[in-house]
């Protein structure tokens, strides 16, 4: 049975991180476990081919939901099932979160966490070709970029906005105001930049770690109330690995929390009825849960332009993938979309609260388990949320087994809070492309579609033709109360020497996307774990 100092599991944005700060140390010995496969497709360099990696079951995970909204739909959450996690398989938004999220956390009572704590963290593994600045880093890890260029119907939509009194900006992270511009996304010279690019691969040399993938973990070990290890399979076979101080988990809102239950950390009852033997009654294990309802709105543009001419039919594909292939540049070198920004759904609100996302194209409804389709007749696509819900779903086991599914209730807009600021959201968003240049190019809407008038119409509208965030936060959440999962320095209560390290950690939701935040949390507590040694 293989021993180590530290055994981490899931190789995602936040393990890639701690298995690059904890190694280190070369008299420090670290395992790295990661589920998936090496990260070795070519369509994870190539920032498009994120459309054929989500519905591919070979890199990622599919996640199937509880039944909800009017229609009584099944979602399926993804999650990336490879070295770099879902920062392989993601869209690729580059954002921190405001300052005034990381500081409620730190007022929520966990010391350290603020945006003073943290800003130095994300500029420590930054590197930002705008360059450094009070705001911004340099020279770390991280590549990211801002999407450029002259496409006359993207700067329609930045005028557009511009016209609403939001600020055009070349980087969407120097400020919290409303502002608009191309995204900030972790692409470099036309090439995705994942988690274990950046932090992994550059330290993969080092003799005192050990990177082990399609490894599954089913629990952790526990001896009188201390972490020794963990227990899982290889292959079909039993595996077994010892951590001589810590065992760290870092696989994510979903996976972390099956682990903790399955090992015996979890709500009492909900262990009890899945024939879980239980060791530490902590109610919050995969509670609390909350995640991004996502508004889709597409339009049918009124001249022939955009990226469906392209990306919806063979030929556009095959020109599309000869010029990736030969410069790094053009369709298939962008973000999942083009443009971001960040607005007030409503004017009396101190800061933002609603994030929207477009691309030039548009597409079929999704398919689970299928590939992204594009539709043939020029459209744009444009997405958006509320961002800080507080409606509560869960994530529990249904049995000891731990390759039975999942009950993941999103429980999505179960609030007046959520129903009402969602609904801002989505007619903001529609006043936008009714706005200057932008309603020019647009002749109708036909994702809802112009009958969705009414504030109930919006909300089933959203429920039933949007996505999740894939954001999910909260199933483990730090603080200071005994019933919360975690400590403030993210040690499991009730047990020793088991450490969680991913969003399921944070106890608000961070406004935007969340592969940034995750890495610079795991960078933070790295630091912790490293003072605790």
């Amino acid at each position: 049975m293989a021993q180590f100092d530290y055994v981490i599991v899931g190789a995602g944005s936040a393990g890639c991180v701690l298995a690059n700060r904890l190694s280190a140390d070369p008299g420090t010995s670290v395992l790295l476990v990661e589920a998936g496969d090496q990260d070795t497709s070519p369509l994870i360099a190539m920032p498009r081919g994120f459309g054929q990696l989500l519905g591919d079951p070979n890199s990622a995970w599919h996640f199937p939901t509880r039944p909800f909204g009017p229609t009584q739909q099944v979602e399926h959450w993804v999650r990336g099932k490879t070295l770099g996690g879902s920062s392989a398989v993601n869209g690729m938004i580059y954002n921190r979160g405001q300052r005034p999220d990381w500081d409620e956390i730190e007022l929520l009572g966990n010391p350290g966490w603020g945006w003073d704590s943290m800003l130095p963290v994300f500029k420590t593994i930054e590197d930002n070709p705008l360059g450094a600045s009070d705001v911004r880093g340099e020279g770390g890890p991280l590549r990211v970029s801002t999407v450029g260029g002259d496409d006359p119907l993207l700067e329609d939509v930045i005028a557009a906005g511009t016209e609403l009194g939001w600020r055009r900006t070349h980087d969407l992270n120097e400020a919290d105001g409303e502002r608009i511009g191309y995204a900030t996304a972790t692409i470099r010279d036309g090439v995705r930049v994942t988690a274990a690019g950046a932090f992994l691969h550059p330290v993969l040399d080092r003799p005192n770690l050990t990177v082990l993938v399609q490894l599954i973990v089913d629990q952790v070990v526990i001896q009188g109330g201390r972490a020794v290890g963990v227990r899982g399979r290889q292959n079909g076979q039993a595996v077994e690995a010892v951590a001589n101080r810590e065992v760290i988990l870092a696989a994510g809102a979903l996976a972390t929390p099956k682990i903790l239950q399955l090992s015996g950390l979890g709500p009492a009852d909900k262990l009890r009825s899945a024939g879980v033997q239980i060791v530490v009654d902590s109610p919050n294990v995969g509670g609390r849960m909350r995640e991004h309802r996502v508004f889709v709105l597409q339009f049918r543009l009124a001249e022939e332009l955009g990226y469906n001419r392209f990306l919806s039919t063979p030929e556009g594909q095959a020109e599309a993938m000869e010029r990736y292939q030969t410069s790094r540049t053009g369709v298939m070198a962008a973000p999942s979309f083009d443009i971001a920004g960040f607005f007030k759904s409503r004017p009396e609100l101190d800061r933002p609260d609603a994030q929207f996302q477009i691309a030039p194209f548009s597409m079929l409804p999704l398919e689970p388990g299928q590939p992204l389709q594009i539709e043939h007749e020029p459209g744009m696509m444009c997405i958006g949320y509320m961002l800080r819900p507080d409606s509560e779903g869960h994530v529990h086991i249904t049995s000891a087994d731990p390759d039975a599914p999942l009950d993941i209730d999103a429980n999505y807009l179960a609030t007046e809070h959520d129903r009402a600021a969602s609904v801002h959201v989505f007619r903001g968003l529609r006043r936008l492309f009714a706005t200057g240049p932008l309603a020019k190019r647009v002749e109708h809407e036909t994702v809802p579609g112009p009958d969705v008038q009414s504030d109930q119409q919006i909300v089933d509208a959203g429920l039933v033709a949007g996505t999740p965030g894939y954001h999910a936060v909260r199933t483990c959440a730090m603080g200071p109360n005994d019933d919360d999962v975690v400590d403030t320095r993210l040690r499991v209560r009730g047990v020793t020497n088991l450490r969680v390290v991913d969003a399921s950690v944070l106890p608000i939701m961070v406004s935007g996307n969340l592969g940034g935040p995750v890495s610079a949390l795991a960078w933070r507590a790295a630091d912790f774990i490293l003072e605790d040694a």
